[in-house]
């Protein structure tokens, strides 16, 4: 055949480093264009975005050729550097190291645009932490719970 022909959704969580609360509302918004302006860049289509000040979530309609743990790389190395230079965080900005990438079917492409786009009503309920679990088991991906994202207590 010709042509490649696919449909690949992934659904990224990431956290800021120490899920410090660095992601201010005044800049948000600015930091989800130029993430898109990333993935676009390297030839993915942006789905969604959305997130709370201490992580992020992103959908993204991603092409075979690649590599998932390539462009989680570059958004967070390149995002980091845009938010230094633009002076937008007074404190030291950095992404937590790891991330979740969860598959996405069709049938459940709406549910995720909308689970996303609403971050910040479900989260008047629900942990970041209990969040990512809840993720993990959902997807039934084994984990040790002391190899996760550096948990801030509470």
């Amino acid at each position: 055949m010709p042509n490649t022909y696919s449909q690949i959704l992934i659904h990224l969580v990431f956290a800021v480093k120490g899920r410090d609360s660095l992601i201010h509302q005044s800049w948000e918004e600015k930091l989800h264009k130029y993430i898109t302006g990333i993935v676009q860049k390297q030839d993915q289509k942006m789905l969604a975005i959305n997130g709370m000040p201490d992580h992020i979530h992103i959908l993204i309609g991603m092409k075979p050729n690649c590599r998932i743990s390539d462009l989680v790389r570059e958004i967070k190395k390149s995002s980091t550097e845009f938010i230094k230079e633009n002076n937008l965080c007074r404190k030291n900005f950095n992404w937590q190291s790891g991330y979740g990438a969860f598959s996405c079917s069709q049938s459940s492409f709406g549910n995720v645009v909308k689970y996303i786009l609403n971050q910040k009503e479900h989260h008047r309920r629900k942990s970041f932490q209990d969040e990512f679990m809840v993720l993990l088991n959902k997807y039934e991906i084994e984990h040790q719970q002391r190899y996760l994202f550096d948990w801030i207590e509470t």
